[in-house]
């Protein structure tokens, strides 16, 4: 077949995207496609029709590969692609809208509310600790978690970095603490599965966007060493929020668990339609664990977006 494989852009995770996607284009060439590479630019729809492929392969991250926009276009010149399709890509990218559709589904998420960034100068809009986060980034881009010890002041001063420089609103949540967790699911011949719990453990700090992609800076504990209760219940919150959310191709569900809480400390964060695809990243970690290689699972994702072609099935009801 050939492949056209997508990736760069313009969003903060651009870097990724380029390495995911290269490392993609090489398993695709591997397995005997005839490959072209697109580093997005605004003429993405011209260089996608000269190149006319059988399947696009979506290694874009963040706005707007991840977000709608792009699988609006495909959908529009009547391209199969991989991974999420435009609703499915809309709700999942905004924190608040995947809340609103998983939790009334069962799916424990934590309680949130989203401010203003002006407002936070004036006064804190949870008790410390909470975490401030953009609410439709992915990557940890932009999270910060306000505790009493941080250099931020109380209230949150003007000239303090973080997220509420760069973002006029964002999503405050409690903070969580414990361990953070993630699931990947795959989309197979009979339907989606989830594939390990992985532990997160970064050397220092917290799990954000420097301690994803610096190696050595966070330590993967495949799979996590867990109660067999909970592990179950992270595969399930997974394959659950999968298909509620019309997730294709492959998701990546990032939870976090306070053992001090048992079950009640469990909670899902949110669901990555777009999971990174480097030499870091989780979902080829999960998928080596069980017994499939990067070049295999590439190929079971071309394969999910051949299936299933580019109608989108988000569950919205």
């Amino acid at each position: 077949m050939k492949v056209a494989v997508l990736m760069g852009g313009w969003s903060a995770e651009r870097e990724v995207s380029l390495t995911s996607g290269r490392g993609i284009a090489q398993a695709c060439r591997e397995l005997g496609h005839d490959v072209a590479e697109i580093d997005m630019g605004r003429d993405v729809a011209q260089v996608l029709a000269a190149a006319a492929p059988d399947v696009v392969f979506n290694a874009l991250h963040g706005t707007p590969g991840e977000d709608g926009s792009v699988q609006g276009l495909l959908d529009l010149m009547g391209l199969r692609y991989t991974h999420s399709g435009l609703a499915t890509s809309v709700i999942a990218i905004d924190k608040e809208l995947t809340k609103m559709l998983l939790v009334p589904r069962g799916i424990p998420m934590p309680a949130g509310t989203v401010v203003t960034s002006e407002s936070l100068y004036a006064g804190d809009p949870l008790p410390r600790p909470y975490v401030l986060k953009p609410i439709n980034e992915g990557s940890s881009v932009g999270v910060a978690i306000v505790t009493d010890d941080s250099n931020y002041g109380q209230p949150i001063a003007r000239g303090a970095a973080g997220p509420w420089q760069d973002f006029d609103t964002l999503l405050a949540e409690p903070f969580i603490a414990g361990k953070e967790l993630t699931v990947a699911v795959l989309d197979g011949p009979h339907g989606p599965w989830p594939l390990a719990v992985t532990e997160l453990k970064p050397v220092k700090g917290f799990y954000d966007y420097d301690a994803k992609y610096t190696d050595g800076m966070t330590v993967h504990e495949c799979p996590a060493q867990l109660p067999n209760d909970i592990a179950a219940a992270c595969l399930k919150l997974a394959l659950d929020s999968h298909v509620a959310l019309g997730c294709k191709g492959t998701s990546r569900s990032d939870f976090r668990w306070d053992p001090a809480q048992g079950m009640a400390g469990l909670f899902l964060l949110e669901v990555n339609t777009q999971p990174g695809m480097t030499p870091l990243s989780l979902v080829p970690e999960q998928a080596r664990h069980c017994g499939m290689s990067y070049a295999q699972l590439v190929q079971r994702i071309i394969d999910a977006a051949l299936v299933q072609g580019t109608s989108d099935a988000a569950t919205t009801s």
